[in-house]
């Protein structure tokens, strides 16, 4: 697709939600906004032929990088008075504001930007952010591919694209744009974290759990992860390595209630009930404790079933349920397993959530 029909297309969008439809842009809770390098750096080259305008630049990002954002707006507004061209004032100015939570004004300050050069890249894909944070998914996916004509290389826009074509439910481009976001940048762990998510849900086990190990390789912290992978392998007969991965996931994060209930399911399955009574237990206390009482009622009910179990078992409790046994515990594994959704968990953390974005609101490099 060409730049001019991508801009066009933004274009008609960007007019219809703003200027048609003002009042349906909400202001959600922003995350936590991380500067890329270089935007702490001063011009190194004149940004405006008007001697004022630079200068009033020049005190905005000095004033910005001190997080004066009171001062920064007010230089950066004086610059823009001087020169309207400005372009990177307007980009800052809606940093700024995305800093503030305020969606709306910054997106006016990004197309501001974009009228005064439309092969800002930057600038494009910060409004990509701010059209994504408002539930304009569509809009969004223009802006963060513009973004990307201009400069194919920006990893933050591949990563954004990737995670508004999957929560618009375009798997395989989404699995695409992940692998090209890789590809630049192979130390990103959410890149891995999402692309297994996505890989999950379209059927493709084996790389989604290559992709989760290699996550979780550069971040072995991300709980999730642990249990989402343990998830695939308890599913596709690799129980004893689930079983491992849920304890890991448990270790990270002791309130998960669904790596216990998970757990607990996988050692019913491999015969231990008992332990798997103990385990389901805990997750009906974590469930009950974050007010998930539905949940916690259900699995009541499973563990009732399960102490029936107990009690009409040889005294070998934990040896391998013959065919025999198996057949009369079918129902209660079937209930188990239709209780285990197998399918990505989402942290609380933004920063490991597809449905999430990773906000980062590019900075342009003074000069550049």
């Amino acid at each position: 697709m060409s730049e001019k029909s991508l801009f066009s297309q933004w274009l008609d969008l960007f007019c219809r939600v703003t200027f048609c439809g003002c009042s349906a842009f909400l202001v959600l809770a922003a995350s936590a906004i991380t500067n890329f390098p270089g935007s702490k750096l001063l011009a190194e080259t004149a940004v405006s032929q008007n001697l004022e305008a630079a200068s009033f630049f020049q005190q905005g990002v000095t004033r910005y990088n001190r997080q004066d954002l009171q001062g920064a707006e007010y230089a950066f507004r004086q610059a823009v008075q001087q020169d309207p061209s400005l372009a990177a004032a307007r980009n800052f100015l809606g940093n700024i504001f995305m800093q503030q939570n305020r969606l709306d004004v910054a997106l006016q300050e990004y197309a501001e930007a974009i009228k005064a050069n439309p092969n800002f890249s930057e600038a494009y894909y910060n409004l990509g952010l701010v059209l994504h944070q408002q539930g304009e998914k569509d809009a969004a996916i223009i802006a963060y591919r513009q973004s990307l004509v201009i400069d194919s290389t920006r990893v933050a826009a591949l990563y954004n694209l990737g995670l508004a074509l999957y929560e618009q439910g375009q798997l395989e481009d989404a699995i695409a744009t992940y692998q090209k976001a890789i590809n630049l940048d192979s130390s990103n762990a959410n890149a891995y974290f999402n692309l297994a998510i996505a890989l999950q849900q379209q059927g493709q086990i084996e790389p989604a759990i290559a992709s989760y190990r290699q996550a979780l390789q550069l971040d072995p912290k991300n709980a999730t992860a642990y249990n989402n992978m343990a998830n695939l392998l308890a599913t596709h007969g690799q129980a004893s390595e689930a079983i491992s991965v849920y304890r890991q996931a448990i270790r990270l994060n002791p309130k998960n209630a669904s790596a216990y209930y998970n757990l607990g399911v996988t050692l019913y399955n491999q015969g231990d009930i008992k332990k798997a009574s103990r385990v389901l237990n805990y997750a009906h206390n974590k469930y009950r404790e974050q007010g998930n009482i539905e949940q916690a009622e259900k699995i009541e009910q499973l563990m009732q079933q399960i102490a029936q179990k107990i009690g009409q078992q040889q005294p070998q409790a934990n040896q391998t349920p013959t065919p025999s046994q198996t057949a009369t515990t079918s129902n209660l594994v079937e209930k188990l397993k239709r209780q285990t959704p197998n399918q990505p968990e989402t942290s609380a953390d933004p920063s490991n959530v597809p449905g999430s974005i990773e906000f980062q609101p590019t900075l342009t490099s003074p000069g550049q």
